[in-house]
């Protein structure tokens, strides 16, 4: 249709170019329209306050992991590469998360204490309800430099206002907003301490 509306635009155009000059000839086509596209900046992140990654370091069942606990020894936490980054509590998992405001979840079709937040790959920044710690060192499953003793490799402490970064996630602690993790890549992540949580990264200023 299109096709057909431009040739009789032209005819007209030409028969009314006879008769006079400098006439418009408006055919009734709305003009094209190009649709705009709209791309999400990738977060930015500084890199003055970094640790050694390395420093952090613990192979677990095989896999290496970047472990880490608050300042308050309250909170336990780990980035898990090309995966997720989360915390724990430190006394386990058997008891609800100790975070003013966090919700339930869903397991199973019913309602569930939480025992984590954590952030991965792909998702929003959530609660989780976990049967197996993820996010704290297990020591009976720790490879350790002596296979004698299973506490040569300690869980080190991330200072206030420090980040740890490791393969696309990073974590840092403050003592004004508690401890904070995010996906690098998507901006997705998430900051608590015992009084409350929001699901947005708090960067160090």
């Amino acid at each position: 249709m299109r096709i057909c509306v431009a040739a009789q635009a032209v005819l007209v155009a030409g028969l009314l170019a006879g008769c006079s000059s400098g006439a418009v000839v408006n055919t009734g086509d709305a003009p094209p329209h190009t649709p705009t596209t709209t791309t999400t900046p990738v977060p930015r992140y500084g890199t003055t306050n970094l640790v050694n990654a390395a420093d952090y370091a613990i192979p677990v069942n095989g896999r290496t992991g970047y472990y880490f606990t608050s300042p308050s020894g309250r909170w336990r936490c780990a980035i898990l590469p090309r995966d997720r980054a989360g915390c724990e509590s430190s006394s386990g998992l058997s008891a609800r998360l100790p975070i003013t405001g966090a919700p339930d979840v869903i397991v199973d079709g019913e309602p569930t204490a939480p025992n984590a937040i954590a952030v991965d790959r792909e998702h929003d920044a959530g609660f989780l309800a976990l049967q197996d710690p993820l996010f704290s060192v297990d020591t009976s499953a720790m490879e350790t430099t002596d296979a004698t003793d299973s506490t040569a490799v300690e869980v080190q402490t991330l200072p206030f206002g420090k980040v740890l970064a490791v393969a696309g996630f990073r974590c840092n602690v403050q003592e004004a907003t508690g401890v904070s993790c995010v996906r690098e890549l998507t901006g997705r992540g998430f900051t608590f301490s015992g009084d409350g949580y929001t699901l947005t990264y708090t960067d160090i200023p």
